[in-house]
């Protein structure tokens, strides 16, 4: 279990990030057409998975946008923005944004993706929903970097999971 704030009031998570050198575990997610995304959908992409409680918040927009315009540059990577949104508010604040290089994928049916990852909030007024977390991994699936963002309002460090690639 790990211990983060909101707005300087601690939270604590389903457990810890995988570590670098692990494997990424397999998922199931939603698109933003309502069909199921897999780990081996992106099979020999590099990926870096940004991790949020809700797109519909300030902080959480930014990350989203910051990643798009990084992603246009990057050879062979997926940024996959993962949340408990349901698929249509994904897909409208996308569209609303024009953003095009980031993939939406969704984990409100049984949210097992956060507890698998431990990034999963268990208490406080954002239990159920994602911390704001980091997954970089390489394109065999292994783990380069991760970051869990220690005050959910608060930016992730976007060099260094670029840098990592």
């Amino acid at each position: 279990m790990a211990s983060i704030t909101l707005g300087g009031n601690p939270i604590h998570t389903s457990g810890e990030l995988p570590k670098v050198g692990s494997k990424l575990a397999d998922f199931k997610l939603v698109k933003n057409d309502l069909s199921t995304a897999s780990l081996a959908d992106f099979a020999g992409s590099r990926l870096v998975l940004n991790i949020f409680p809700s797109i519909d918040t300030g902080t959480c927009a930014t990350s989203v946008r910051k990643f798009n315009e990084s992603a246009s540059k990057l050879e062979n990577t997926k940024v996959l923005c993962i949340s408990r949104d349901l698929p249509f508010a994904q897909k409208r604040f996308c569209g609303a944004e024009g953003l095009e290089n980031v993939v939406n994928l969704s984990d409100f049916q049984e949210g097992s993706f956060g507890k698998n990852n431990g990034l999963e909030i268990v208490d406080g007024v954002l239990a159920g929903l994602h911390s704001r977390s980091i997954i970089v991994a390489d394109e065999n699936g292994t783990v380069l970097y991760t970051e869990q963002v220690p005050e959910i309002a608060n930016e992730p460090n976007y060099e260094a999971a670029i840098a990592v690639l």
